[in-house]
């Protein structure tokens, strides 16, 4: 136990022996500053500075952002950026999908797989019946209307009746093959041509679509007014892109045999009004 007692005084006799730091002028040895110091002292001060500089270190990492250039660190700005572009692929995918199902449907009509739709006119009738109905105007919306003629320049029942006339020419002179025969699903005019001969709009329009298909090669679409489009297949090249303005009678694609559906150069005409296929022959003079 004595042996213990003398060891730890020794110890800390040795923790508070002091040392003096003296700095030296080398040529004059003059004295310039001195301190005493003991090791007691040295730890205390060391392991104070160790403290405050982990101090100093973790506040610029949580408060500053230096944070964000260590391995490892979520950054504010990549997560900003990682949530916007999980909006994004969001809003792509339904777009994808949204086109996805408008080129199904548009396939679907340029090869002639449209569906028939069977109407019971006898039920649609007994639903829609109004005999019991009172279709005379109340007199608040008499005047009202009669407001609307007087203030307007022209009758609102004479714009409404009025109607707007579209002239077709033909896309290409040649002699007709096959006509337009919906009950065999052949809802156009084939045209039988020379390879190359070029294909014209027939009339002014937009193009909406442009493509190749297996069954009916090079296909080229055009919007016109009045609900008008018009459908151009089999052909050798085309001259148009999505989005293209056209005029009546420019040359749009060339005539080819493309596609599975061709027997020989011809030109596959549709014409389509609302929605629904229309004979091309009562529209427009091929010869």
């Amino acid at each position: 136990m004595a042996n213990k007692e003398k060891k730890i005084n020794q110890l800390l006799d040795k923790l508070k022996f002091k040392y003096r730091f003296v700095v030296l002028n080398e040529d004059t040895f003059e004295e310039r500053f001195s301190f005493k110091l003991n090791r007691l002292n040295v730890i205390i001060f060391g392991t104070l500075f160790s403290l405050l500089l982990i101090a100093l270190t973790v506040i610029l990492i949580a408060f500053t952002p230096i944070r964000e250039y260590i391995p490892g660190y979520s950054s504010s700005a990549l997560k900003k950026q990682a949530s916007d572009l999980v909006y994004k692929v969001d809003s792509l995918q339904q777009k994808l999908t949204v086109n996805d199902l408008y080129i199904k449907n548009l396939q679907e009509v340029l090869t002639g797989k449209v569906k028939e739709i069977s109407v019971n006119r006898d039920s649609i009738a007994e639903q829609l019946r109004v005999e019991d109905a009172d279709l005379n105007p109340p007199p608040v919306d008499s005047v009202f209307r009669k407001e609307i003629e007087r203030e307007d320049r022209y009758s609102l029942f004479e714009n409404a009746t009025k109607k707007i006339d579209i002239v077709f020419f033909a896309p290409l002179s040649g002699k007709i093959t096959d006509t337009y025969k919906p009950k065999e699903r052949h809802y156009a005019v084939d045209l039988a041509v020379e390879k190359d001969t070029p294909v014209k709009a027939i009339a002014d329009g937009t193009v909406i679509f442009t493509g190749f298909t297996a069954e009916t090669g090079y296909v080229i679409i055009l919007e016109h007014t009045q609900g008008f489009i018009s459908v151009y297949k089999h052909n050798s090249s085309l001259h148009k892109e999505e989005g293209d303005m056209v005029k009546s009678g420019e040359a749009i694609a060339n005539a080819g045999s493309t596609g599975a559906f061709s027997t020989g150069p011809h030109l596959h005409f549709e014409l389509w009004s609302d929605g629904h296929p229309v004979d091309p022959l009562k529209f427009i003079d091929f010869k």
